[in-house]
């Protein structure tokens, strides 16, 4: 039986969702194509006549996931030009380190993007510039502009990996998860 073009868009859509969601939480190798289809609602059979691979899923997954993070900062920013210390507060936050399976894909994939083949790499690579480029438009035009995107990769490069250790510890230890957070915003923040 044929599936209607519109069907089809939204099959695609129920299953990038729940990929992106599925691979944040439980990591890409803690996800099989079986439970992606099942979460969706579909058969594994559906998920490849959308994507040929699970890595074609796993880079789809991500860019989806990322461009929801722009779209949920664009509506956080609601009009306004938040400043450096605003994405520093965001980021660094326990809301942030808590939203595991809606929060940043970068997070949740940089130990993995380079072991899933060069389409989530260049995704990855991507999305890094992306927010780079979000937080050099947040910083004092006065600062040259090579300091503003060395502290800008020094930022997004530190969030990555302060919610990932802030995540790791926080079932066992919450103050220590909550001090690794505190202790790298405000390393970022003295840099500027």
């Amino acid at each position: 039986m044929r599936v209607s073009k519109q069907k089809s868009e939204e099959n695609r859509s129920l299953l990038l969702k729940a990929a992106s969601r599925l691979f944040r939480e439980k990591g890409v190798d803690g996800v099989g194509v079986a439970e992606v289809a099942k979460e969706a609602g579909l058969t594994h059979g559906a998920l490849y006549a959308h994507f040929p691979s699970k890595e074609a899923l796993v880079a789809a997954a991500f860019s989806q996931a990322f461009a929801g993070n722009m779209a949920s900062i664009d509506a956080w920013a609601a009009g306004r030009k938040p400043t450096f210390t605003d994405y520093l507060d965001a980021l660094f936050s326990v809301r942030a380190r808590d939203r595991v399976g809606e929060g940043c894909p970068m997070v949740a994939s940089a130990s993995e993007a380079s072991r899933h083949g060069p389409a989530l790499s260049e995704n990855f690579a991507a999305a890094f510039q992306a927010e780079i480029a979000l937080f050099e438009a947040s910083l004092d035009p006065a600062l040259p502009a090579d300091e503003r995107r060395r502290v800008s990769i020094a930022a997004l490069a530190a969030q990555i990996g302060a919610v990932a250790v802030a995540r790791a510890v926080a079932t066992s230890d919450d103050a220590l998860s909550r001090e690794v957070l505190a202790a790298t915003r405000d390393a970022i923040a003295r840099a500027v």
